[in-house]
């Protein structure tokens, strides 16, 4: 789950089924009680029906973990606050787990690494700013915790091969759904 549209969703089809919740959130669902395995196969169908897939694999889970903290810093952004600029840090106290395995685990499971990941998603971010055409580029450095908007400028176009100029004035690049932001690499 991505968005809050994607958390009212699962919400609506799990109280269809009839399974109470203790607790949802972006990529998280806690139930009332455990669920059997009759259960369980009916939550993975629905799931899937809509789109959604049921995580049960810890290192799957864990995954899909650093990618829901990555797109909730990046993409909803509170107010003027700029991105955590360490996610090493923010990742690691978030999960419980040292960077360093977190990276290699998500390396391993994803074939991109948490920085590739992250740029993809501040490009995406960045892709729906210029489309919407409400910031600077100077803001958009700022917001994304970019060190200058040339940096942000140069890293834009690695990743889409135009500039952020040439992509407002053609929008030609399709803007990509945030669970498929990095799927076929940078």
């Amino acid at each position: 789950m991505v968005c809050d549209r994607c958390i009212r969703v699962v919400k609506e089809e799990l109280d269809k089924l009839g399974i109470g919740l203790n607790h949802i959130e972006l990529g998280e669902v806690e139930t009332i009680t455990e669920l059997d395995h009759d259960a369980l196969a009916k939550v993975k169908q629905t799931l899937q029906s809509n789109g959604f897939e049921l995580l049960d694999d810890k290192r799957a889970t864990l995954v899909e973990s650093i990618r829901t903290l990555i797109i909730e810093e990046v993409q909803y952004l509170k107010g003027n606050k700029p991105a955590a600029v360490n996610f090493s840090d923010y990742l690691s106290q978030k999960t419980g787990y040292e960077y360093s395995y977190l990276s290699n685990l998500f390396s391993s499971e994803t074939g991109q690494t948490i920085e590739q990941y992250i740029i993809a998603q501040k490009v995406e971010k960045v892709k729906e700013w210029l489309s919407y055409n409400e910031l600077s580029l100077s803001e958009m450095a700022w917001r994304l915790s970019y060190s200058s908007s040339a940096h942000l400028s140069n890293q834009f176009k690695k990743v889409t091969g135009m500039t952020p100029g040439e992509f407002k004035k053609g929008n030609s690049l399709p803007r990509i759904t945030l669970d498929k932001v990095g799927e076929s690499g940078i």
